[in-house]
């Protein structure tokens, strides 16, 4: 069995992904970590020199290669669930599980990061929540058809960690 953590940036899916994968004693395999590596080029890299397009298809064939095998944590970019029929791929080969966080969480979170996140490092901070509210709007439907939702809220990487597990033992 596979999981999945998806969700917008910023909410903490690499973090709590590491430390799910380790107390699982799984691996772990961050999407756009493996794509940079498989393409040799960082993220932003290949969003400037191929356009958002070609990254979403090669996205997609990186995640069908990954959802192949079996056995590992698998922490996803904020659009992978969006593009491509992603999620029905996605529910058919794991157990998603959607770290759910409000707009303004999440830019205090990514506020800080935005040299790092291709998508906002053009936005100054006073237009980083709207920008946020709007994707959010736009991407939850398909976050929403996770296995299960998470509510981040205040709750470290090892209290998420623990609820998952939890969850997890249900599914047995």
């Amino acid at each position: 069995m596979n999981i999945t953590l998806l969700g917008y940036m910023g909410s903490g899916k690499s973090t709590v992904g590491k430390s799910l994968a380790n107390s699982l004693q799984l691996d772990f395999i961050d999407l756009d970590e493996y794509i940079s590596a498989q393409e040799k080029k960082s993220i932003h890299e290949i969003f400037s020199e191929y356009g958002e397009i070609y990254f979403r298809k090669k996205e997609n064939f990186y995640l069908k290669e990954l959802l192949d095998e079996d056995h590992r944590v698998l922490s996803l970019g904020g659009g992978t669930p969006v593009y491509h029929n992603n999620m029905n791929l996605i529910n058919k080969r794991s157990l998603s599980f959607y770290l759910k966080m409000n707009p303004s969480e999440l830019a205090l979170r990514l506020s800080n990061e935005k040299e790092h996140r291709p998508l906002i490092s053009h936005l100054e901070d006073e237009d980083l929540l709207e920008f946020i509210a709007k994707h959010l709007f736009e991407r939850s439907p398909f976050y929403e058809l996770s296995t299960y939702k998470i509510q981040v809220k205040q709750k470290n990487p090892n209290e998420l960690c623990d609820e998952i597990i939890d969850l997890l033992q249900l599914e047995k």
